[in-house]
């Protein structure tokens, strides 16, 4: 296969609405895709290190890529239908927990920065802050990691204090939103370039 037409197949694959294009494909495959992002997301919840009152987890950086992967639209949707998982009482929470009791509860405002989350690294996905520019994909999942602080840290704020909400449901997460940013562009890179070895056979 030649050099130009694998480029073009890459580029294809990291292009304009998400990494994988889902939206090009039939209704059942993005249905089983929103299926298959669900239990990355539920899984990524049980990498945990337990805090009080917010634990530190891998949910944002399987957010973030989520958004990537799937573009604003599925990955907003997709975050949107675990979080549905989570209110019926199905352990896809941290810990395994769910229910909507953690809707209202220290982790309400972080919950619902998580499909706002997808929907920014989508779009700007979308925008060309992708694979093939991986400074600019890290700052867009870094953006949406400050974004998720930031609601959770003031929906905090309301229960025990604007202080008390910084130091600990802001301050602790700081250096791990860099880090996961980080994981998350180079996670990136390391598909497409998967996927450009894979087109040149």
């Amino acid at each position: 296969m030649s050099e130009s037409f694998a480029t073009s197949q890459t580029t294809r694959l990291i292009g304009s609405a998400g990494a994988l294009q889902l939206d090009q494909r039939s209704l059942a495959f993005r249905a089983g895709a929103v299926v298959l992002g669900t239990l990355f997301l539920a899984l990524a919840s049980r990498i945990e290190v337990p805090m009080v009152p917010v634990p530190v987890t891998m949910q944002t950086f399987a957010v973030a890529m989520i958004g990537a992967l799937y573009g604003a639209r599925l990955g907003t949707l997709t975050v949107l239908a675990w979080l549905g998982e989570a209110m019926i009482g199905l352990p896809v929470l941290a810990g395994g927990a769910g229910g909507l009791a953690h809707f209202a509860g220290p982790t309400g405002g972080y919950l619902a920065a998580f499909p706002v989350m997808a929907l920014l690294v989508g779009l700007l996905a979308e925008r060309g802050w992708n694979a093939e520019r991986p400074f600019l994909a890290f700052t867009s999942m870094l953006a949406a990691n400050a974004l998720c602080l930031a609601m959770g840290g003031v929906w905090l704020a309301g229960m025990i204090g604007m202080e008390k909400a910084f130091l600990l449901g802001v301050a602790p997460f700081v250096i791990g939103g860099i880090l996961k940013s980080a994981l998350g562009a180079a996670s990136l890179v390391a598909l497409a370039r998967t996927a450009k070895r894979g087109d040149a056979q």
